[in-house]
């Protein structure tokens, strides 16, 4: 499709906002004109001379999206344990489907009974109590649309060299949804805290029975016993028939499958919490416990793998989200960093949720760095990746957030760089 409008009409750095963005929405609909002009047929298309595929009872893609699926690594030597990766660039507004949320398995996915799975909650309580799925739906709910996130997410921006993979197979381990279920505290309150009780365990009924430990405030605070993703009951892979969600915290501790929940005075000093999602600094000491995923902002499009059809007006679009809040704002480089503006602000804008972000662009045709970097409620501001291999060190695995950079090339092709 070549644009209709003179690209020297543009200034070669065209803004977010005013009279720029409305000069980029008239050459869009200019665009949008001339592709409607060549599309006019002398005979309708053969679809729309027979019938169309009879009603369904779930609906499926498009078969012309088949390639819009998620990216799966599995452990050979441990049947059942791997990851799935949600394709970021081929996704847009906030919402992840339901069927490309990332997985993350340790011992396979159980297939569960929901009318024989029950909800332990024990320990330091006044009433040891077991809730079945049916109770739970019995009391009042709330919903919220949240983001989670592996820690592992992104780690390979901790090798020596940048990965030449899309962008969703790298930071693909994060995904948003609107999740509906029981305030955590709701249930709790109900069985009774001892004074004492200041950790909760949380179990999942997972082959692995992978456990965490979550201190209590959080529990009391916004934690949800989510039985719905997306206005449909959870999906297996993602925790049926109940997950505990956190918003903001790391997604090891989003368990799920749960299935038991012991108030403790202590953290249960599991592997998951001492051996993994642990980071060794340059002190010499492990950073631990480090639940809150930090400020973090990725351009989707253009990305790594990608390629611009030739110089002229190109969106820049991208996702932000911190765990500590709202993302207040998004600034785009095409420098290589050297100058920053501001991105606009898709609405919904929420805490602990993806956001959506876009700065159109006036490609001249010369190699270009593409970064984008995120600034939350907090005032914390997302690092230069230099910086933040000089505050974690060499030996980091988890919890990369820092900015993310794409090369593009004079004939339009797109790398992943460090810059």
């Amino acid at each position: 499709m070549k644009p209709s409008f003179e690209p020297d009409t543009l200034p070669t750095e065209t803004l977010a906002s005013g009279p720029d963005r409305r000069r980029f929405l008239k050459a869009g609909l200019a665009v949008t004109g001339a592709a409607l002009t060549g599309s006019v047929r002398a005979s309708p298309a053969p679809w729309m001379t027979r019938p169309g595929a009879p009603l369904s009872n779930y609906g499926q893609p498009s078969p012309h999206e088949r390639a819009v699926i998620r990216w799966v690594a599995a452990n050979a030597d441990a049947p059942g344990n791997g990851v799935s990766w949600t394709p970021l660039e081929r996704l847009e507004g906030i919402v992840t489907p339901s069927g490309l949320h990332f997985e993350r398995h340790h011992n396979g996915v159980p297939q569960i009974d929901p009318a024989i799975h029950r909800l332990v909650v024990h320990g330091l309580v006044g009433k040891a109590s077991s809730f079945g799925i049916d109770d739970l739906l019995r009391y009042p709910m709330i919903s919220r649309l949240g983001f989670i996130e592996c820690g592992g997410n992104s780690n390979a921006g901790w090798h020596q060299e940048p990965m030449q993979v899309p962008a969703g197979n790298l930071h693909g381990l994060a995904s948003c949804s609107e999740w509906t279920g029981v305030p955590l505290a709701t249930v709790l309150e109900e069985c009774g805290l001892r004074p004492n009780a200041k950790w909760l365990i949380a179990e999942g009924a997972d082959a692995a029975a992978m456990n965490v430990s979550i201190p209590l405030e959080k529990a009391l605070d916004d934690a949800v016993l989510a039985l719905y993703q997306n206005g449909e009951r959870l999906r297996p892979e993602n925790g049926y028939p109940l997950r505990l969600i956190l918003p903001g915290w790391e997604g090891v501790t989003h368990v799920k499958w749960l299935h038991r929940l012991q108030l403790a005075e202590q953290p249960a000093m599991a592997r998951n919490e001492t051996a993994k999602y642990t980071e060794l600094l340059p002190s010499g000491q492990s950073r631990q416990f480090s639940f809150v995923m930090e400020a973090k902002s990725l351009i989707t499009r253009p990305s790594a793998g990608q390629s611009l059809p030739g110089p002229g007006l190109h969106p820049i679009s991208g996702l932000a989200w911190s765990g500590r809040g709202t993302i207040r704002r998004v600034e785009v480089s095409t420098d290589g960093g050297r100058t920053w503006r501001d991105a606009m602000l898709d609405s919904p804008v929420l805490p602990q949720c993806f956001t959506r972000f876009r700065l159109p662009w006036h490609w001249d045709g010369a190699p270009a760095v593409l970064k984008s970097r995120a600034t939350d409620e907090t005032g914390y501001i997302q690092p230069e990746r230099q910086t933040l291999i000089a505050e974690r060190g060499r030996h980091g695995y988890f919890h990369f957030n820092a900015i993310v950079s794409w090369a593009v090339a004079v004939d339009g092709s797109i790398s992943h760089v460090y810059a």
